[in-house]
């Protein structure tokens, strides 16, 4: 607990977690994650394994922090998207050839050696996993300024949602700082299609 509140980083860091409909250009800070990373179709067995394990971990941290009084709400996952080839279009690269990096965001008091204990234990909980789970880093990442939009609906609609949000970049005069970004607001095993949140962000710089 934190003053005897479970801390939520969705709720504290409003910023970081809401997007508009419309392109928007937003800042954010070092922010310290889990990340795992890897490479194929994101509804291949390796992405489902993997995101199995960087959960396993997290909420091995959120144990250890309880145990300490500083609870927190484990966060939404995110994931680092980009392709090899970087002369083509990502969209027309085949989807195995996708290179992923997943991520869960950790409160600023998460420390490393917390991480390193997480995972020790999770290891031995899910031995199939363990050596998904040594992968595992804690790594601080700093996007800086960034141009985000939120996208509902499936995730094969990003496309559009995407084109609008490049167009802003050209607008303004931005080009790609780093690699697109995403944040999985609903849960897909929960959640419609066509009502799904997720936000797409996008690091820049100026041209």
């Amino acid at each position: 607990m934190m003053n005897g509140q479970k801390l939520d980083l969705a709720k504290q860091d409003k910023l970081y977690y809401t997007a508009a409909l419309e392109p928007r250009l937003v800042n954010f800070p070092e922010l310290n994650y889990l990340a795992l990373e890897g490479r194929g179709d994101p509804n291949g067995e390796a992405f489902r394994e993997s995101t199995e394990a960087l959960y396993t971990v997290a909420y091995g941290v959120k144990g250890l922090c309880k145990s300490e009084q500083a609870d927190f709400t484990v966060a939404k996952l995110e994931g680092l998207w980009w392709v090899d080839s970087g002369a083509q279009d990502p969209l027309k690269v085949p989807r195995e050839e996708w290179r992923w990096r997943i991520l869960i965001r950790m409160p600023d008091f998460v420390t490393a050696d917390k991480v390193v204990i997480a995972k020790l234990a999770a290891g031995k909980k899910k031995p199939a996993l363990n050596g998904l789970i040594q992968a595992i880093a804690f790594l601080p990442i700093h996007e800086g300024e960034c141009v985000q939009i939120m996208h509902i609906g499936p995730y094969s609609d990003e496309p559009a949602t995407l084109e609008r949000l490049h167009g802003y970049m050209t607008r303004q005069g931005l080009t790609g700082n780093g690699p697109h970004h995403e944040i999985y607001l609903s849960d897909p095993r929960k959640s419609a299609p066509a009502s799904r949140k997720t936000i797409l962000r996008m690091p820049v710089r100026k041209l």
